[in-house]
């Protein structure tokens, strides 16, 4: 049972990388080695646990965030194996909420690639502890030090080296450890379970001592009494090293970097050894934060059993078996199964049924979850991604997870009524597992229009809806999801008045509408003298909030506008929160169509590697789709170059064919969402007038 382990022993770790970086596979090496599995996976052979959806085994690409929990001397080590992709950063998102640390895996040969940025950025957002692990050091190409070197100049960081390799390429053969200063080669007749402990070997000696001094170096400048030490010529024990190391990392003021080949077998043992020594227990944490529902006053929760329950649910999934689960970090307190909690979010209770432990797809029943853990409730049906199960009595309401909206869409058409019903069924059940996945019926055409983060999101929708849900449907060609906002401000009111012989229906409002900020909302009172009372207001933003769905231009959503109520009127019997809610939308629809609204596109960030050759083509390709390149930077492990450029996203469908093509296959891009701007005339005028 999970209150028998000293929480001291606890980590709640996420991997983390770029596609095809090798987390899958860390995490592989390290379920074979704790002994939760007795059999490795391979991702190129469709056999690794954590990838256990079909989507996952046939592509070769981890898609949705899997869980799972096992030993290394002592402690219990929480793991969650998140997607490189950049169309599933959700589940990296949701993830680093709940975590305590990460392994952020490199490969020695891509070094800092773009998704492996977006996903430290996250890190930093969640303040996360990080070990840097370098893998694949076994293939053609693979550079350590440009990594290292890599890691400092793009993420501002300080990379602390504690490991160096021994050898390289197809010469690579182990670990030299300058910490104890020691040497770790392996053999191959054990799939790397077990390893020789050495002498350095002379042509090393000189590089790890130039290494270890660095090293303390570093340590000296975060730590005062550690440069005590170290200055005045004290004999420094590696386990005052392990400390001093683990308070810089738990600090995030630096990040010990290892390295080593997952697929190889090597170096995975001393990675769950720096798992223990430097990433943080729960108990380690800063306390978690949240407010009161009712007055918004902040609570702070720290992680201990005896505290009230306050716990988040970061995931919500259906399994076949189990059906409808919820993923949870309890945050303090104990969860009982068969208890009742308090969902704060929703403002409503459930029932615990039953409690699990998570291994992939496979499910272990436990009897209670304590503070600091994970796991997941079987069966609660209304709690969802991003609320707070709590005590009843000690309501708390966390900080809920925040999703980007979606930037593409297609539309899909069901071939009978029988599909037709299924269809709805399952979209609801895959919203409701990824809130980045919308979907919604075009009224002009009956349409059902689903929106993702990409051609691969949607892709893997639609395939789970044919496979999983059996629904058989036409699918349409992928649609941009474009945005209006306005460039002016103005002022605009609404009034909604009805009368039919009994009680009538009477509401005005005035309404100032503005730009704001980049992707945001801002909606501010500022009525005075009563001229609309209180009670009315959130139905007068609610107005807004409806009409905001629908814009004037093309019916596109509206974003990037502040909206203040100034004054209206009431009627003593006849006004009423409907009737001050269509008021505010007919104020809101109006303004819009005074004040100069535009279109915005969603512009995509694009990098491609490529041999030299093909550079001038692809430059004169990327032009011909509007893109704007941003740079243009030498790699030498390719014998090539790295473009980086902004693109329309609708410019840009299908460009893995196109790239493909120009390339001879030779080059590969990577591509995410980065902003909207204002589409060109040119585009508005083929949207508006269907040219």
């Amino acid at each position: 049972m999970l209150n028998s382990v000293d929480l001291t022993q606890v980590r709640n770790i996420g991997i983390m990388a770029h596609i095809d970086a090798g987390k899958t596979t860390v995490t592989e090496r390290i379920l074979y080695y704790t002994g939760r599995v007795h059999k490795m996976g391979e991702v190129h052979e469709g056999t690794a646990t954590m990838d256990w959806m079909p989507q996952e085994r046939e592509r070769g690409i981890t898609i949705t965030s899997a869980v799972t929990s096992s030993l290394w001397k002592g402690h219990q080590i929480n793991i969650i194996d998140t997607p490189g992709h950049v169309d599933f950063t959700v589940e990296v998102e949701r993830s680093l909420r709940v975590l305590d640390g990460a392994i952020v895996t490199f490969c020695a040969v891509g070094g800092v690639e773009p998704q492996t940025e977006t996903v430290w950025h996250q890190a930093d957002r969640y303040h996360v502890p990080r070990i840097a692990f370098v893998n694949k050091m076994d293939r053609v190409g693979a550079n350590f030090q440009g990594t290292v070197k890599m890691i400092k100049e793009k993420f501002s960081t300080i990379p602390l080296v504690i490991q160096l390799p021994w050898g390289s390429e197809g010469s690579f053969q182990g670990i030299i450890d300058i910490i104890d200063m020691k040497a770790y080669s392996y053999t191959f007749d054990s799939q790397g379970a077990n390893y020789c402990v050495e002498k350095i070997p002379n042509e090393y000696e000189k590089i790890a001592e130039k290494a270890r001094k660095n090293m303390m170096d570093i340590l000296s400048e975060e730590d005062e009494s550690f440069m005590e030490e170290y200055l005045y010529g004290k004999e420094i024990k590696v386990e005052r090293i392990y400390h001093a190391i683990r308070q810089a990392t738990i600090k995030n003021r630096i990040v010990p970097v290892l390295c080593g080949s997952a697929l190889k077998n090597k170096g995975i043992q001393l990675l769950l050894d720096a798992v223990n020594r430097y990433l943080p227990s729960p108990l380690e944490v800063l306390p978690v934060k949240g407010e009161k529902p009712d007055s918004g006053e902040e609570i702070i929760r720290k992680t201990d059993v005896n505290e009230p329950l306050s716990a988040l649910v970061f995931k919500v999934a259906t399994d076949p078996f189990f059906g409808r689960l919820c993923f949870i970090r309890v945050y303090s307190g104990i969860l009982k199964e068969g208890s009742y909690v308090y969902n704060s979010t929703q403002n409503l209770k459930e029932r615990i049924n039953r409690l699990v432990k998570i291994h992939a797809d496979h499910k272990e029943q436990i009897k209670e979850l304590s503070a600091g853990n994970l796991g997941a409730i079987v069966g609660i049906k209304k709690s969802s991604t991003g609320d707070t199960l709590c005590d009843e009595k000690n309501p708390i309401i966390l900080e809920k997870i925040k999703f980007p909206d979606p930037v593409i869409s297609i539309a899909i058409e069901p071939k009978s009524i029988a599909d037709r019903e299924k269809l709805g069924f399952a979209l609801d059940k895959i919203a409701e597992e990824d809130p980045t996945f919308k979907h919604t019926v075009n009224k002009d055409t009956g349409q059902t229009l689903i929106s993702g983060m990409g051609e691969l999101h949607l892709e893997i929708i639609v395939d789970r809806l044919l496979r999983d849900y059996k629904v058989d449907g036409n699918v349409g060609e992928p649609q941009v999801a474009f945005r209006e906002t306005i460039t002016r401000k103005v002022s605009s009111q609404g009034k909604f008045i009805r009368q039919s012989g009994g009680r009538g229906q009477y509401g005005d409002v005035a309404l100032e509408i503005e730009p704001y900020q980049e992707d945001a909302f801002e909606f501010v009172d500022k009525t005075v003298g009563g001229s609309i009372p209180k009670e009315y207001i959130p139905a007068v933003k609610q107005g807004v909030r409806e009409a905001m769905l629908c814009g004037v231009l093309a019916s596109y959503p509206v974003t990037n506008i502040k909206v203040s109520v100034v004054d209206g009127s009431f009627h003593p019997v006849d006004s009423s929160e409907l009737a001050f809610r269509i008021a505010a939308s007919k104020a809101f629809k109006e303004g819009l169509k005074k004040a100069n609204p535009v279109l915005l596109e969603p512009i995509v960030e694009i990098e491609i590697r490529t041999p030299d050759e093909y550079l001038g083509s692809i430059i004169t390709d990327l032009n011909s789709r509007r893109a704007k390149v941003g740079g243009i930077q030498e790699k030498e492990e390719i014998k090539g170059k790295v473009i980086s450029a902004y693109a329309p996203l609708q410019e840009v469908f299908g460009y893995a064919t196109s790239l493909r093509s120009i390339s001879q296959g030779r080059a590969n891009y990577v591509m995410q969402f980065a902003y909207y701007e204002v589409a060109p005339d040119s585009i508005i005028k083929k949207i508006l007038f269907k040219i």
